[in-house]
Protein backbone atom coordinates (compact mmCIF):
# COMPACT_ATOMS: atom_id res chain seq x y z
CA UNK A 1 0.00 0.00 0.00
CA UNK A 2 0.87 3.36 -0.42
CA UNK A 3 1.20 6.14 1.85
CA UNK A 4 1.29 9.65 2.14
CA UNK A 5 2.07 11.22 5.52
CA UNK A 6 -0.05 14.66 5.47
CA UNK A 7 0.23 15.59 9.21
CA UNK A 8 -13.80 -11.87 42.63
CA UNK A 9 -11.99 -9.59 43.43
CA UNK A 10 -8.63 -9.14 45.12
CA UNK A 11 -6.13 -5.94 44.19
CA UNK A 12 -3.31 -7.77 42.69
CA UNK A 13 0.01 -6.82 41.61
CA UNK A 14 -4.52 1.81 33.56
CA UNK A 15 -16.38 26.73 14.85
CA UNK A 16 -15.70 27.03 11.81
CA UNK A 17 -17.74 26.65 8.07
CA UNK A 18 -15.38 24.07 7.42
CA UNK A 19 -15.87 21.84 9.98
CA UNK A 20 -18.16 18.70 9.12
CA UNK A 21 -21.91 18.81 10.70
CA UNK A 22 -23.88 16.34 11.97
CA UNK A 23 -22.26 15.38 15.06
CA UNK A 24 -23.86 14.84 18.56
CA UNK A 25 -24.57 17.76 20.46
CA UNK A 26 -23.03 17.43 24.16
CA UNK A 27 -24.70 15.33 26.95
CA UNK A 28 -26.33 17.90 29.44
CA UNK A 29 -25.08 16.83 32.85
CA UNK A 30 -26.23 18.78 35.80
CA UNK A 31 -28.11 21.69 33.57
CA UNK A 32 -25.45 22.62 31.74
CA UNK A 33 -23.64 21.16 28.65
CA UNK A 34 -20.50 19.11 29.18
CA UNK A 35 -17.58 19.61 27.33
CA UNK A 36 -16.34 16.02 26.02
CA UNK A 37 -13.40 14.43 27.52
CA UNK A 38 -14.05 16.38 31.05
CA UNK A 39 -13.57 14.11 34.44
CA UNK A 40 -16.68 11.63 34.61
CA UNK A 41 -18.55 10.30 37.87
CA UNK A 42 -15.91 7.80 39.40
CA UNK A 43 -16.62 4.36 39.44
CA UNK A 44 -15.49 1.66 42.29
CA UNK A 45 -13.39 -0.67 40.27
CA UNK A 46 -11.23 -3.44 41.75
CA UNK A 47 -8.09 -4.36 40.13
CA UNK A 48 -9.11 -7.98 39.45
CA UNK A 49 -12.78 -7.21 38.19
CA UNK A 50 -13.32 -11.16 37.62
CA UNK A 51 -11.88 -14.38 36.51
CA UNK A 52 -13.95 -17.05 34.91
CA UNK A 53 -11.81 -20.19 34.48
CA UNK A 54 -13.11 -23.09 32.38
CA UNK A 55 -12.24 -26.48 33.05
CA UNK A 56 -11.35 -27.21 29.96
CA UNK A 57 -7.86 -26.25 28.52
CA UNK A 58 -8.13 -23.33 26.27
CA UNK A 59 -6.68 -19.48 25.36
CA UNK A 60 -6.58 -16.95 27.77
CA UNK A 61 -8.29 -13.46 27.48
CA UNK A 62 -7.10 -10.59 29.24
CA UNK A 63 -9.33 -7.43 29.32
CA UNK A 64 -7.95 -4.30 31.05
CA UNK A 65 -10.79 -1.83 31.54
CA UNK A 66 -10.15 2.04 32.55
CA UNK A 67 -6.36 2.27 31.42
CA UNK A 68 -7.69 5.86 31.82
CA UNK A 69 -9.46 6.56 34.58
CA UNK A 70 -12.33 8.95 32.68
CA UNK A 71 -12.99 5.93 30.35
CA UNK A 72 -15.57 3.51 32.71
CA UNK A 73 -17.31 2.26 30.00
CA UNK A 74 -15.11 -0.58 29.66
CA UNK A 75 -15.66 -1.66 33.16
CA UNK A 76 -19.45 -1.77 32.84
CA UNK A 77 -19.14 -3.53 29.34
CA UNK A 78 -16.97 -6.28 31.29
CA UNK A 79 -19.14 -6.22 34.18
CA UNK A 80 -21.74 -7.04 31.66
CA UNK A 81 -19.90 -10.16 30.34
CA UNK A 82 -19.15 -11.35 33.96
CA UNK A 83 -23.24 -11.20 34.72
CA UNK A 84 -24.10 -12.82 31.70
CA UNK A 85 -21.62 -15.58 31.97
CA UNK A 86 -22.32 -16.11 35.77
CA UNK A 87 -26.03 -17.42 34.65
CA UNK A 88 -24.03 -20.53 33.63
CA UNK A 89 -25.15 -21.51 30.44
CA UNK A 90 -22.04 -20.53 28.35
CA UNK A 91 -18.91 -22.58 29.09
CA UNK A 92 -15.62 -21.36 28.54
CA UNK A 93 -12.19 -23.01 27.92
CA UNK A 94 -9.33 -21.56 29.05
CA UNK A 95 -9.39 -18.54 31.13
CA UNK A 96 -11.26 -15.03 30.78
CA UNK A 97 -9.78 -12.25 33.34
CA UNK A 98 -11.16 -8.78 33.87
CA UNK A 99 -8.66 -6.00 35.22
CA UNK A 100 -9.49 -2.59 36.35
CA UNK A 101 -6.68 -0.55 34.91
CA UNK A 102 -6.43 2.79 36.53
CA UNK A 103 -8.19 1.93 39.60
CA UNK A 104 -7.53 5.07 41.80
CA UNK A 105 -8.34 7.39 38.75
CA UNK A 106 -11.32 5.34 37.74
CA UNK A 107 -12.90 6.34 41.32
CA UNK A 108 -12.30 9.84 41.07
CA UNK A 109 -12.89 10.22 37.45
CA UNK A 110 -10.12 11.96 35.96
CA UNK A 111 -8.15 10.28 33.04
CA UNK A 112 -4.88 10.29 35.25
CA UNK A 113 -3.64 11.35 38.48
CA UNK A 114 -0.27 12.44 37.49
CA UNK A 115 0.84 10.42 34.76
CA UNK A 116 -0.80 8.66 31.54
CA UNK A 117 -1.31 5.36 32.60
CA UNK A 118 -1.24 4.34 28.87
CA UNK A 119 2.34 5.82 28.05
CA UNK A 120 4.66 4.13 30.32
CA UNK A 121 5.14 0.58 29.02
CA UNK A 122 8.84 0.28 28.24
CA UNK A 123 11.35 -2.49 29.08
CA UNK A 124 13.11 0.26 31.14
CA UNK A 125 9.86 1.65 32.96
CA UNK A 126 8.77 -2.25 33.77
CA UNK A 127 12.41 -2.68 35.09
CA UNK A 128 11.96 0.26 37.26
CA UNK A 129 8.85 -0.58 38.78
CA UNK A 130 9.86 -4.36 39.39
CA UNK A 131 12.93 -3.18 41.46
CA UNK A 132 11.66 0.23 42.90
CA UNK A 133 11.01 0.02 46.44
CA UNK A 134 7.27 1.17 47.44
CA UNK A 135 7.19 3.88 49.01
CA UNK A 136 9.41 5.81 45.73
CA UNK A 137 6.24 4.85 43.64
CA UNK A 138 3.82 7.50 42.31
CA UNK A 139 0.14 7.31 41.95
CA UNK A 140 0.56 5.75 38.55
CA UNK A 141 3.37 3.81 38.93
CA UNK A 142 1.76 2.03 41.75
CA UNK A 143 -1.17 1.58 39.32
CA UNK A 144 1.07 -0.04 36.80
CA UNK A 145 2.74 -2.37 39.32
CA UNK A 146 0.01 -3.91 40.26
CA UNK A 147 -1.20 -3.95 36.90
CA UNK A 148 1.85 -5.69 35.30
CA UNK A 149 1.77 -8.20 38.02
CA UNK A 150 -1.71 -9.17 37.42
CA UNK A 151 -1.05 -9.96 33.75
CA UNK A 152 2.12 -11.96 34.43
CA UNK A 153 0.25 -14.27 36.41
CA UNK A 154 -2.20 -14.53 33.85
CA UNK A 155 0.86 -15.38 31.75
CA UNK A 156 2.37 -17.47 34.64
CA UNK A 157 -0.90 -19.93 34.54
CA UNK A 158 -2.22 -19.90 31.02
CA UNK A 159 -3.20 -23.26 29.31
CA UNK A 160 -2.94 -21.86 26.01
CA UNK A 161 -2.28 -19.09 23.96
CA UNK A 162 -2.85 -15.45 26.05
CA UNK A 163 -4.83 -12.69 23.63
CA UNK A 164 -4.85 -8.97 25.67
CA UNK A 165 -7.83 -6.42 24.88
CA UNK A 166 -7.38 -2.89 25.97
CA UNK A 167 -10.94 -1.23 26.77
CA UNK A 168 -10.64 2.80 25.81
CA UNK A 169 -13.16 5.33 24.73
CA UNK A 170 -12.72 9.03 23.27
CA UNK A 171 -13.33 12.53 23.61
CA UNK A 172 -15.03 12.69 20.68
CA UNK A 173 -18.32 11.40 19.56
CA UNK A 174 -18.33 8.15 16.61
CA UNK A 175 -18.28 5.01 16.00
CA UNK A 176 -16.10 2.13 18.07
CA UNK A 177 -12.65 0.72 15.95
CA UNK A 178 -9.95 -1.46 17.02
CA UNK A 179 -6.18 -0.64 17.52
CA UNK A 180 -3.64 -3.18 16.99
CA UNK A 181 0.18 -3.70 16.21
CA UNK A 182 0.23 -4.86 12.68
CA UNK A 183 1.83 -8.18 12.64
CA UNK A 184 0.55 -11.17 10.56
CA UNK A 185 -1.14 -12.96 13.60
CA UNK A 186 -2.81 -9.96 15.02
CA UNK A 187 -4.35 -8.72 11.99
CA UNK A 188 -6.22 -12.34 11.40
CA UNK A 189 -7.51 -12.29 14.93
CA UNK A 190 -9.00 -8.27 14.53
CA UNK A 191 -10.24 -8.74 11.50
CA UNK A 192 -13.62 -10.78 13.06
CA UNK A 193 -14.54 -7.52 14.29
CA UNK A 194 -16.92 -5.53 11.34
CA UNK A 195 -16.09 -1.98 12.26
CA UNK A 196 -13.24 0.17 11.23
CA UNK A 197 -9.48 -1.73 11.96
CA UNK A 198 -6.64 1.18 12.23
CA UNK A 199 -3.32 -0.02 11.20
CA UNK A 200 -0.05 1.95 12.22
CA UNK A 201 -1.79 4.27 15.46
CA UNK A 202 -0.03 1.92 17.94
CA UNK A 203 3.51 2.60 16.08
CA UNK A 204 3.06 6.30 16.08
CA UNK A 205 3.16 6.59 20.31
CA UNK A 206 4.71 5.49 22.20
CA UNK A 207 4.90 2.81 25.71
CA UNK A 208 1.09 1.31 24.90
CA UNK A 209 0.03 -1.28 27.08
CA UNK A 210 -0.72 -2.86 24.33
CA UNK A 211 2.41 -3.13 22.40
CA UNK A 212 4.66 -3.93 25.38
CA UNK A 213 2.83 -7.07 25.75
CA UNK A 214 2.47 -7.69 21.79
CA UNK A 215 6.76 -7.84 22.52
CA UNK A 216 6.02 -10.95 25.15
CA UNK A 217 4.19 -12.70 22.93
CA UNK A 218 0.55 -12.30 23.68
CA UNK A 219 -1.91 -11.62 21.03
CA UNK A 220 -3.24 -7.80 21.85
CA UNK A 221 -5.46 -5.65 20.83
CA UNK A 222 -7.26 -1.70 21.99
CA UNK A 223 -11.01 -0.91 21.16
CA UNK A 224 -12.07 2.83 21.55
CA UNK A 225 -15.67 2.23 22.07
CA UNK A 226 -17.26 5.83 21.33
CA UNK A 227 -17.69 8.84 23.57
CA UNK A 228 -16.77 8.44 26.77
CA UNK A 229 -20.21 9.41 28.24
CA UNK A 230 -22.60 7.95 25.27
CA UNK A 231 -24.14 4.87 26.58
CA UNK A 232 -23.81 3.42 23.24
CA UNK A 233 -20.27 3.12 24.22
CA UNK A 234 -20.43 0.03 26.93
CA UNK A 235 -23.14 -1.65 23.80
CA UNK A 236 -20.11 -1.43 21.35
CA UNK A 237 -17.99 -2.83 24.14
CA UNK A 238 -19.40 -5.34 24.98
CA UNK A 239 -19.71 -6.67 21.66
CA UNK A 240 -16.34 -6.54 21.25
CA UNK A 241 -15.62 -8.73 24.16
CA UNK A 242 -18.47 -11.42 22.93
CA UNK A 243 -16.56 -11.75 19.37
CA UNK A 244 -13.06 -11.73 20.99
CA UNK A 245 -14.16 -14.70 23.33
CA UNK A 246 -15.24 -16.70 20.19
CA UNK A 247 -12.49 -15.51 18.08
CA UNK A 248 -10.22 -17.24 20.47
CA UNK A 249 -11.49 -20.14 20.20
CA UNK A 250 -13.04 -19.88 23.83
CA UNK A 251 -16.52 -20.59 23.66
CA UNK A 252 -16.60 -24.12 24.85
CA UNK A 253 -20.72 -24.60 24.14
CA UNK A 254 -22.78 -24.05 21.13
CA UNK A 255 -22.33 -20.63 20.03
CA UNK A 256 -24.39 -18.17 22.04
CA UNK A 257 -26.81 -15.42 20.23
CA UNK A 258 -24.89 -12.81 21.97
CA UNK A 259 -22.01 -13.61 19.33
CA UNK A 260 -24.60 -12.73 16.30
CA UNK A 261 -26.19 -10.03 17.63
CA UNK A 262 -22.56 -8.47 18.95
CA UNK A 263 -21.42 -8.71 14.93
CA UNK A 264 -24.92 -7.07 13.96
CA UNK A 265 -24.68 -4.02 16.06
CA UNK A 266 -21.23 -3.62 15.41
CA UNK A 267 -21.50 -3.92 11.81
CA UNK A 268 -24.51 -0.96 11.85
CA UNK A 269 -22.05 1.15 13.76
CA UNK A 270 -19.44 1.27 11.11
CA UNK A 271 -22.12 2.11 8.46
CA UNK A 272 -20.41 3.40 5.45
CA UNK A 273 -16.92 4.02 6.92
CA UNK A 274 -14.08 2.28 5.12
CA UNK A 275 -12.93 -1.17 6.81
CA UNK A 276 -9.16 -1.01 7.20
CA UNK A 277 -7.23 2.07 7.79
CA UNK A 278 -3.47 2.93 7.67
CA UNK A 279 -2.89 5.96 10.43
CA UNK A 280 0.20 7.71 8.03
CA UNK A 281 0.96 10.51 10.93
CA UNK A 282 0.50 12.20 14.00
CA UNK A 283 -0.12 15.55 15.27
CA UNK A 284 1.67 15.87 18.64
CA UNK A 285 0.72 19.17 20.79
CA UNK A 286 1.91 20.31 23.98
CA UNK A 287 0.33 22.20 26.32
CA UNK A 288 2.54 25.49 24.81
CA UNK A 289 0.82 25.16 21.73
CA UNK A 290 -2.47 26.21 22.61
CA UNK A 291 -4.13 23.29 19.97
CA UNK A 292 -7.73 23.76 19.65
CA UNK A 293 -9.58 21.03 17.81
CA UNK A 294 -12.34 22.68 15.62
CA UNK A 295 -15.68 21.41 17.14
CA UNK A 296 -17.81 18.38 15.47
CA UNK A 297 -15.54 15.94 14.45
CA UNK A 298 -16.06 12.21 14.96
CA UNK A 299 -13.43 9.98 16.34
CA UNK A 300 -12.92 8.94 12.61
CA UNK A 301 -14.17 10.83 10.38
CA UNK A 302 -13.81 11.40 6.51
CA UNK A 303 -11.98 15.24 5.34
CA UNK A 304 -11.58 16.73 2.23
CA UNK A 305 -8.34 18.57 1.14
CA UNK A 306 -8.30 22.06 2.80
CA UNK A 307 -10.71 21.57 5.46
CA UNK A 308 -9.72 23.50 8.65
CA UNK A 309 -8.92 21.16 11.37
CA UNK A 310 -7.58 22.83 14.26
CA UNK A 311 -5.96 26.41 15.27
CA UNK A 312 -2.57 26.72 17.21
CA UNK A 313 -0.40 29.62 18.38
CA UNK A 314 0.84 29.38 15.04
CA UNK A 315 -2.55 29.47 13.20
CA UNK A 316 -4.65 27.28 11.06
CA UNK A 317 -4.17 23.61 10.76
CA UNK A 318 -5.44 22.42 7.16
CA UNK A 319 -6.00 18.88 5.73
CA UNK A 320 -2.76 18.80 2.84
CA UNK A 321 -4.85 16.08 1.08
CA UNK A 322 -8.40 14.08 1.27
CA UNK A 323 -8.15 11.12 4.36
CA UNK A 324 -9.16 10.54 7.72
CA UNK A 325 -9.48 12.01 10.74
CA UNK A 326 -9.00 9.60 13.90
CA UNK A 327 -9.64 10.64 17.35
CA UNK A 328 -9.47 14.41 17.73
CA UNK A 329 -8.51 15.89 21.44
CA UNK A 330 -11.23 17.49 22.86
CA UNK A 331 -9.85 17.10 26.03
CA UNK A 332 -7.86 19.27 28.47
CA UNK A 333 -5.54 16.48 28.58
CA UNK A 334 -3.63 14.41 26.02
CA UNK A 335 -0.49 14.79 23.45
CA UNK A 336 -2.43 13.54 20.56
CA UNK A 337 -4.34 16.30 18.44
CA UNK A 338 -5.37 13.70 16.10
CA UNK A 339 -4.14 11.17 13.85
CA UNK A 340 -3.92 11.44 10.14
CA UNK A 341 -5.05 8.30 7.92
CA UNK A 342 -5.66 6.84 4.44
CA UNK A 343 -8.31 4.32 3.17
CA UNK A 344 -6.45 0.70 2.75
CA UNK A 345 -7.98 -1.75 -0.24
CA UNK A 346 -8.18 -5.88 0.05
CA UNK A 347 -5.89 -5.83 -2.74
CA UNK A 348 -3.27 -3.92 -0.52
CA UNK A 349 -3.78 -5.79 2.44
CA UNK A 350 -2.92 -9.17 0.09
CA UNK A 351 0.40 -7.94 -0.93
CA UNK A 352 1.89 -6.79 2.29
CA UNK A 353 0.98 -10.27 3.49
CA UNK A 354 2.27 -11.73 0.67
CA UNK A 355 5.10 -10.23 0.76
CA UNK A 356 5.97 -10.68 4.63
CA UNK A 357 5.30 -14.46 3.72
CA UNK A 358 8.24 -14.60 1.33
CA UNK A 359 11.71 -14.07 2.21
CA UNK A 360 11.73 -10.76 0.54
CA UNK A 361 12.92 -9.43 4.48
CA UNK A 362 16.40 -10.82 4.20
CA UNK A 363 16.90 -8.74 1.49
CA UNK A 364 15.94 -5.74 2.67
CA UNK A 365 19.45 -4.74 3.45
CA UNK A 366 20.29 -4.59 -0.07
CA UNK A 367 18.12 -1.56 -0.71
CA UNK A 368 20.21 1.31 -0.70
CA UNK A 369 21.29 3.43 2.56
CA UNK A 370 19.23 0.40 4.63
CA UNK A 371 21.47 -1.81 7.46
CA UNK A 372 19.80 -3.83 10.17
CA UNK A 373 20.75 -2.62 13.68
CA UNK A 374 23.22 -5.18 15.01
CA UNK A 375 21.62 -4.92 19.03
CA UNK A 376 18.37 -4.41 17.49
CA UNK A 377 17.58 -7.34 14.70
CA UNK A 378 13.95 -5.73 14.25
CA UNK A 379 15.35 -2.12 13.58
CA UNK A 380 16.74 -1.20 10.80
CA UNK A 381 18.65 2.24 9.67
CA UNK A 382 17.62 4.34 6.56
CA UNK A 383 20.91 6.69 5.59
CA UNK A 384 19.47 7.87 1.72
CA UNK A 385 18.27 10.67 0.87
CA UNK A 386 17.60 9.24 -2.18
CA UNK A 387 13.94 7.62 -3.05
CA UNK A 388 13.69 7.82 0.73
CA UNK A 389 9.77 7.76 0.86
CA UNK A 390 9.88 4.81 -1.51
CA UNK A 391 12.19 2.88 0.55
CA UNK A 392 10.04 3.36 4.04
CA UNK A 393 6.60 2.90 1.87
CA UNK A 394 7.67 -0.73 1.22
CA UNK A 395 9.67 -1.63 4.86
CA UNK A 396 5.80 -0.39 6.08
CA UNK A 397 4.89 -3.03 3.76
CA UNK A 398 6.98 -5.46 5.34
CA UNK A 399 6.14 -3.99 9.07
CA UNK A 400 8.25 -1.89 9.40
CA UNK A 401 6.35 0.97 11.05
CA UNK A 402 7.78 2.58 13.92
CA UNK A 403 9.37 5.74 12.18
CA UNK A 404 12.07 7.98 13.59
CA UNK A 405 14.06 10.39 11.85
CA UNK A 406 16.78 12.40 12.79
CA UNK A 407 19.06 14.53 10.28
CA UNK A 408 19.64 12.36 7.25
CA UNK A 409 18.71 8.98 9.26
CA UNK A 410 15.44 6.94 9.41
CA UNK A 411 14.98 4.34 11.84
CA UNK A 412 12.11 2.08 11.55
CA UNK A 413 11.12 -0.82 13.55
CA UNK A 414 8.69 -4.21 13.53
CA UNK A 415 5.83 -4.11 15.56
Amino acid sequence: MQLQPSVGADRQAKSSSSAPTGAPSPKTVGGRASTPGEATTGVACERVMGRVRGQEAGPSLVVVAGIHGNEPAGVEAARRVLLRLAQGDIALRGELVILGGNVAALRTGARYLQRDLNRGWTDDDALRLQTATPGSLQAEDREQAELLAAIEVVRSTARGAVHLADLHTSSAPGVPFVIFGDTLVQRRFVRVFPIPVIIGLVEHVDGVLSEFWSRRGLVTFSVEGGQHEDPRSRDGLEAILWLALSQAGMIATSTPPEVAAATRLLDQRRGDLPRVLDVVSRHSITAADAFVMEPGFRNVHRIPKGCLLAHDRRGEIRASSAGVVVLPLYQKLGSDGFFWALEVSDGQLRISELLRRLPVDALVTLLPGVKRDAAQPRRLEVSTTTGRAKILSLLRLLGYRREKTTGTTSTVERA
